[in-house]
């Protein structure tokens, strides 16, 4: 595709050691949008390297939260309409088709669009049937919205009254690797959540909450969130999904037995993204 076939949009990313995964969603990008721009701080392995290969601006900037992190690459970019993704995301074929019709006549009647985010395992190509996925704005006009400045919350907020579609292609969200990189995952992101958490409201943690918060996040997993269509993987998936809500709270207790870390570190190498589950 040329230059004057791709769409008048910049696509973000914020990314740490995502060698692995980057190149997917990248690759997904490249002659579909006018400007890839990716956000790094210290990768340790091939990130940049993949990314520059792959097309894109890198710009290096310390951690210093998801949602001040991608409020940062917004300005980076210099197209009006904004398109996030993840580094373990990647535009399905169907996706960015529809993402071609939609600027093919311009600009997007409307201010942003909600994407279809569906997590795909390690084992497979693409989603299975009724696997899950929920619909975050991530297209959208930047004079309209941008992220949020939360450093665990990141979403788009819009200004009053602006108007929101959603697109029906999907998002393949590739969240995790292996259980070992994913409980590295989680282990980072509960920190972050028990932190912002214990800022916000306070460290005290009930009995009840404890007793009862494994066996509700499980079955969140497992059924309403619909890990049961990947089987046995589905179930230990559902496990660390009840972990890491378990994990959070005893960390908040932590704090509030004073033993809490204080330290604002950024993410490991597989904690750039938000656990999968």
């Amino acid at each position: 595709m040329s230059d004057s076939e791709r769409i008048p949009v910049s696509a973000f990313l914020i990314a740490r050691d995502e060698a692995a995964r980057i190149g997917a969603a990248l690759e997904s990008l490249r002659g579909l949008v006018d400007e890839i721009v990716v956000v790094e701080w210290g990768s340790q392995d091939e990130t940049v390297a993949v990314a520059r290969a792959a097309g894109a601006r890198v710009v290096h900037r310390e951690w210093t939260g998801y949602g001040p992190q991608k409020r940062f690459a917004e300005e980076c970019c210099r197209h009006r309409w904004l398109l996030n993704l993840d580094a373990d995301e990647a535009l399905s074929p169907e996706l960015a088709d529809e993402l071609r019709n939609l600027f093919r006549s311009g600009e997007p009647p409307l201010d942003a669009y909600r994407l279809v985010i569906r997590a795909v395992c390690p084992h497979e190509d693409r989603p299975a049937r009724w696997a899950y996925a929920n619909t975050p704005i991530r297209l959208y006009h930047r004079e309209h919205g941008r992220f949020s400045d939360s450093p665990v919350h990141d979403s788009v907020q819009m200004e009053p009254g602006a108007r929101v579609g959603r697109l029906r292609g999907d998002v393949y969200h590739r969240g995790m690797l292996s259980f070992e990189q994913l409980m590295t995952k989680i282990n980072a992101y509960t920190s972050l959540q028990a932190r912002d958490y214990v800022q916000r409201k306070g460290a005290h943690v009930s009995w009840w909450r404890l007793l009862t918060v494994f066996p509700a996040a499980f079955l969140k997993g497992f059924i309403l969130r619909r890990h049961f269509v990947w089987g046995r993987y589905g179930l230990v998936i559902s496990m660390c999904y009840a972990m890491a809500r378990l994990l959070r709270l005893g960390k908040i207790h932590e704090h509030e037995l004073g033993l809490g870390s204080q330290r604002q570190n950024p993410p490991t190498a597989a904690g750039a993204q938000r656990p999968a589950a």
